[in-house]
């Protein structure tokens, strides 16, 4: 059996199709597996990382200005999008696939177009609570279309192709218990643990919240344990941040900031409460441990699609909102502190988040896609 794998733009779309792929060379051991990305995505680095053949068309996105160099690109993106079903078509010739799987990514599109028009089948995944571009544009072409809530079905002119599978997550966030991870980690005194993070890069204006944050917990004792990744670009400017807050973390060893938390599924298991954004992989990872969580949208993204991620978390209970135009450290502390001071609050966020998770997500998708290839 021959499987395509077609994702990009983000680790959110990446991460799904890695862990699918790895369960189906896991039951399948003879499957013939091929990634396919864009040229300079991030994809290409984390698929050949994992180990897995990737294959390049050449595809990239619209930007939303009419700056010179913007519209220039606009050009490039529009010559690229009309040349790519061309590769795509190529590319399933000369590797003739069974079945071939989008996770999102503007490299999905050719290539779940071209497989539909060659007869293949085609199963798409969308891990945002509404879909983006390349999912709205290919909901006529694909079988399939999996997500991860029963509340994302109304978001598509075809709900009866819809299936509710969960979002996949990385099995080493299940490897310890939520007690051996505070164990591992030296977090088991009682105090609880926030973890805090704003992506791999960082995001200055959340520093610097997380700065005020920091410098309120040191003056009320430090009542938790908090780590926070800074990011790689935030990092330098988080000391500064710390300095303008009179924050020396030095004498708080419960607090710490590093510019990547690098054992990020030992700490999220150990966690009592995350603050983050609210990008496609956090919230598949949070659902499915069952973390309470204060959640800040990003509010730089395309369709505002963090906004609606997070407000499904919310309206659940799992988790509260807290929009960037409205925080502030203290309002995020003492958010916090009403969380977890109060642990009736606590438990019934826990159980809110636990109902929204799917942890078997890669075993329905596998059962959903291998029933696609038998014809059911």
């Amino acid at each position: 059996m021959r499987i395509v794998f077609t994702c990009g733009g983000t680790a959110g779309h990446v991460n799904p199709a890695l862990a699918l792929a790895g369960l189906m060379k896991e039951r399948i051991p003879d499957s013939g597996i091929l990634f396919v990305g864009a040229h300079r995505g991030i994809e290409k680095q984390l698929i050949e990382a994992a180990g897995w053949p990737f294959w390049a068309v050449e595809v990239s996105n619209f930007h939303r200005s009419l700056q010179p160099k913007e519209i220039w690109h606009n050009i490039v993106s529009l010559r690229n999008f009309l040349r790519s079903p061309g590769e795509a078509k190529a590319l399933l010739k000369e590797f003739p696939a069974d079945l071939v799987v989008g996770t999102g990514g503007y490299a999905s599109y050719p290539m779940i177009q071209a497989a539909s028009k060659l007869g293949i089948p085609t199963a798409i995944h969308e891990s945002n609570a509404i879909p983006g571009l390349t999912t709205r544009l290919l909901e006529n072409h694909a079988d399939l279309i999996m997500v991860g809530f029963e509340e994302c079905r109304k978001n598509y002119k075809h709900p009866e192709k819809v299936l509710v599978t969960g979002t996949p997550v990385r099995g080493d966030f299940f490897r310890l218990t939520k007690r051996e991870a505070k164990q591992k980690l030296g977090m088991d005194d009682g105090k609880p643990l926030i973890v805090s993070f704003f992506g791999s890069l960082g995001a200055s204006e959340m520093n610097r919240e997380m700065a005020q944050f920091l410098a309120l917990e040191v003056k009320n004792n430090a009542p938790f344990h908090h780590i926070h990744g800074a990011g790689a670009l935030g990092c330098q400017k988080m000391e500064a941040f710390l300095r303008d807050a009179k924050v020396d973390l030095r004498k708080t060893p419960e607090l710490e900031v590093r510019e990547y938390i690098l054992n990020m599924s030992d700490w999220m298991r150990a966690a009592d409460l995350v603050i983050c954004r609210a990008g496609a992989s956090t919230i598949s990872e949070l659902t499915a441990l069952g973390v309470p969580a204060v959640m800040i949208p990003s509010p730089n993204v395309v369709n505002n699609h963090q906004e609606h991620n997070a407000k499904v978390l919310a309206d659940a209970g799992g988790a509260v909102m807290v929009l960037e135009k409205d925080s502030s450290g203290q309002k995020l502390f003492d958010t916090a502190c009403g969380i977890l001071r109060d642990g009736d609050k606590r438990k019934k966020m826990r159980d809110a988040m636990a109902s929204l998770g799917t942890i078997d997500a890669a075993e329905q998708i596998y059962s959903a896609v291998m029933g696609l290839k038998r014809g059911k």
